[in-house]
């Protein structure tokens, strides 16, 4: 028989080990999320993250990890943008996953290209790259209609065109840090990202 003395001992580590284990996180709250989206976000964003003006991004459909990363990231300084600062400097996680998961649950409008002279040479760099300057297909991260991947790369089918080509210029300047896109905007002409930008944003 085990003493109680022992009994107590194994009690203790139980509870330990319990109490050490790593707790799931909790499920976002849509209503919450939808709260915060009406009373903060829905100024630049519209109240659903949809087709609002062609400078601020399209949040609608996105995916919720990229999301909440990219506010984490405005909160921390990581990413700059004193507007977005501001905002998400007021979040707390709870709240950033909260938002994060509204945005991403509700399903964005189509866009278009509209620019006829160039929507080939969009998609050709889309789908193909730029071979000569060792351009990589965005299909590659960004999936052939723009979905995406969770949490590594955002859905970038039907974004406003103007949002996207300012963000390509962003990361080519360097005032927008990422390492790959970078990169790849670096060897890219101020025709080839607007071409692109274009593309993108019919994609569906």
């Amino acid at each position: 028989m085990k003493t109680p003395l022992r009994l107590l001992a194994l009690t203790l580590i139980a509870a330990s080990a319990h109490a050490s284990a790593p707790q799931p996180a909790a499920k976002p709250d849509l209503a919450k999320g939808q709260a915060i989206s009406s009373q903060v976000c829905a100024a630049c964003h519209t109240a659903d993250g949809s087709r609002g003006s062609p400078a601020n991004p399209i949040l609608a459909g996105q995916h919720p990890e990229y999301l909440a990363k990219q506010l984490a990231d405005f909160k921390s300084g990581k990413r700059k943008n004193a507007i977005m600062a501001g905002f998400a400097g007021t979040l707390s996680e709870d709240d950033m996953r909260n938002v994060a998961a509204f945005y991403g649950s509700k399903t964005a409008k189509p866009g278009f290209a509209k620019n006829k002279d160039s929507v080939a040479l969009g998609q050709q760099i889309y789908r193909g790259g730029i071979a000569a300057k060792g351009v990589p297909a965005c299909a590659g991260c960004h999936s052939p209609n723009g979905a995406g991947l969770p949490v590594q790369y955002p859905r970038v089918g039907g974004q406003h065109a103007d949002y996207t080509e300012a963000q390509l210029n962003a990361f080519r300047a360097g005032s927008r840090v990422n390492v790959q896109m970078s990169a790849i905007a670096a060897k890219m002409n101020d025709a080839e990202i607007k071409a692109v930008s274009d593309y993108i944003a019919g994609l569906r």
